[in-house]
């Protein structure tokens, strides 16, 4: 072909591509309007509905279902690299999405593409339109964002089609619109306080929830949980039958030492014990969750029999976990990670502190109005020099000077800085870093994913 056909060509690639993004992105914005992905309705009616007119995508593939409170998308992520490395085809459901939603229905590792999203739309639009007229008949709500995102993911999954689909739940599980799916895997990851309004305001309450993902005869892979969560999840696993691997029971992270860029692992899982494994992600918390993503595998493959070494080796050599303690820029190092409620920032902290050496740590911080901001500020005061409070970039989003009251009393009003605009929070940040050590000054945006998703954009993260 020419020079001057191909240029043609390029050209025409481009503005198709161009055409397929902004066709997905007013797609996408409609989606937005429906009721928020936070707010649970308690009943499935409507996804069910949606999924048996689509003839129940949701069956024609094995499924890895996660829940819990911290770590989900990070061990979803393991498992599906877990999986694909054995050569499966996989789907992977995950949620909120950090530079574009295409990256929540992800198919062999990879986020679907504008022209896959708007086709998965157009195929599944008709039967969501038809639900919704349904429920608005008989006085109820339309379907809700992540209902409709939920189903998009498992048409898309069955129309690839893949052999194994990961799903992680939106919020909770018993009532999460994901739960029409029939796992043959459950892992729940640490249960801790968050959203109690949707869920309980106690750890038993909460972990009631997340048990509802549960089913008859499944293998439910269980983090260590306290005495109170631990007890309703045993409960239920014995109500449905189902086989209970726990971490620090039946399965352990035998030995974890810290590496260049990672850590290096010893973990028992069910069906015998894997030596050096290279996970390039940081903190302790990041290891049990490698083992809960291992032990689900296993279920998954063998029926809780032995990997191959070299491929759980090859696998979590590759993984990755945006937004989780992921450096986004040298000189300073930029940190960003999403710790958005007290359990999760003190994984954080820990981590921060096994991994990396700071002479002097400034912090971002944005949070969302309902989490816990003054028990968050509580853990990262002991390692930030000061700390720059910035709006999270959401309606929901806490009062930056509210944020900063608090801030005031944990800090100090000197260690304390204003700014409401995220780009010069950041700016601020790393000229406080800098302003009295020549290295080892860093910066350490956290608080909320959101705010964590912006930054990756300010950055040029992809």
């Amino acid at each position: 072909m020419s020079r001057r056909g191909s240029s043609g060509a390029d050209r025409r690639r481009d503005q198709q591509a161009e055409a397929a993004r902004q066709e997905a992105d007013r797609i996408y914005a409609a989606i937005v309007a429906r009721a928020p992905e936070h707010e649970i309705d308690p009943t499935l009616d409507r996804v069910r509905q949606v999924c048996e007119l689509l003839g129940d995508p949701q069956d024609a593939y094995r499924v890895v279902h996660l829940t819990g409170t911290n770590g989900k998308t990070s061990t979803a992520r393991m498992v599906e690299r877990l999986l694909r490395e054995h050569g499966l085809r996989t789907g992977r459901f995950t949620s909120p999405h950090l530079t574009r939603v295409n990256e929540r229905i992800a198919i062999d590792g990879e986020p679907i593409s504008d022209e896959q999203f708007v086709a998965v739309w157009n195929d599944v639009a008709p039967y969501v339109e038809l639900v919704d007229q349904r429920s608005t008949e008989a006085g109820g709500p339309r379907l809700s964002f992540f209902e409709v995102f939920t189903v998009m993911a498992f048409a898309a999954f069955a129309d690839a089609p893949v052999d194994v689909a990961v799903v992680e739940v939106g919020m909770g599980g018993l009532w999460d619109s994901t739960n029409v799916v029939r796992s043959q895997v459950q892992v729940i990851t640490p249960v801790a306080m968050d959203h109690e309004r949707y869920l309980g305001h106690t750890l038993a309450e909460i972990a009631a929830q997340k048990a509802g993902i549960i089913k008859d005869g499944g293998t439910v892979v269980v983090s260590a949980q306290s005495e109170s969560a631990e007890a309703v999840i045993e409960a239920a696993a014995a109500e449905h039958g189902a086989r209970l691997v726990r971490d620090d029971q039946e399965i352990a992270v035998l030995e974890r030492q810290v590496a260049v860029g990672g850590q290096l692992l010893t973990l028992r899982g069910i069906g015998g014990v894997y030596q050096d494994v290279f996970l390039p992600l940081h903190g302790e918390h990041q290891a049990h969750n490698a083992l809960l993503a291992l032990a689900a595998t296993e279920a998954l493959l063998t029926g809780g029999g032995a990997l191959g070494g070299d491929v759980v080796g090859a696998a979590f050599a590759d993984v990755s976990s945006p937004g989780r303690l992921e450096v986004v820029r040298s000189s300073p190092t930029v940190l960003v990670d999403g710790a958005h409620n007290p359990a999760g920032m003190e994984a954080m902290v820990a981590a921060l502190d096994e991994a990396f050496a700071f002479e002097r740590l400034v912090g971002v911080v944005g949070v969302m109005a309902d989490k816990d901001p003054e028990a968050m500020l509580g853990l990262l005061e002991p390692v930030l020099a000061e700390v720059v409070v910035t709006h999270a970039g959401s309606p929901r989003a806490m009062d930056v000077q509210d944020l900063a009251d608090l801030a005031y009393d944990v800090f100090g009003e000197d260690r304390v800085h204003v700014v409401e605009r995220l780009d010069e929070a950041i700016a601020l940040a790393v000229e406080r870093a800098e302003s009295e050590v020549e290295r080892g000054a860093g910066v350490l945006v956290t608080g909320s994913l959101l705010l964590v998703a912006e930054a990756r954009v300010l950055l040029g993260r992809p």
